[in-house]
């Protein structure tokens, strides 16, 4: 009995290894040839594996894209979990995260920005997409209760980090800070 519960332990790993491998190949052909670029087929060139097993692990299109947001907004998600359980200024480490989409996060920020965008036209992506807005909200009500500023902050925070993506210029996380501080310091007219 323990050699059979071994051996599906065995499976059931290689089949997570090969799942993200799956996912990251289609995040390197999203962030080669666009949300657009990914089929079954580039996915499975990229990873250098049989159509069919792509298949395998994710039936539809759909399925694929949704796994490759899902491993990039689960790592904001968690990242964005600590800042609001933290001790620390959660604007001050939201600030940082930002400025690491023209950084070192710079890959990950535009694969998912770029599948983010994709759920405007696909609806099984949205409820995904939406993790990284719900999150940054549920920071930002750590500071206010104003609906009308964690709105703003949300939208700010986007901007940022699609303005940072824009440009080839370093981010400056203590500027990044300041703004988003002020979109929250906002008052009623």
């Amino acid at each position: 009995m323990a050699a059979e519960h071994g051996t599906a332990d065995g499976r059931r790993a290689r089949g997570e290894r090969r799942r993200a491998q799956i996912i990251e190949a289609t995040l390197a052909v999203v962030l080669r040839d666009g949300a657009a670029g990914v089929t079954h087929r580039s996915v499975a060139k990229e990873a250098e594996i049989t159509t069919s097993l792509t298949l395998y692990y994710f039936a539809t299109l759909d399925d694929l894209l949704i796994a490759a947001l899902s491993s990039v907004t689960e790592e904001y998600t968690e990242r964005i979990r600590r800042l609001i359980e933290s001790e620390d200024d959660p604007l001050d480490g939201l600030a940082r995260l930002i400025a690491e989409s023209a950084g070192p996060g710079r890959e990950r920020a535009l694969a998912e920005r770029e599948l983010s965008t994709l759920a405007a036209r696909r609806p099984a992506l949205r409820p995904v997409a939406r993790r990284w807005r719900d999150n940054v909200a549920e920071l930002a009500r750590t500071r206010t209760d104003d609906p009308d500023a964690v709105e703003a902050f949300v939208a700010v925070s986007d901007g940022l980090c699609a303005s940072l993506l824009l440009n080839d210029a370093e981010a400056d996380p203590e500027h990044i800070r300041a703004v988003l501080g002020r979109t929250l310091r906002r008052t009623h007219q």
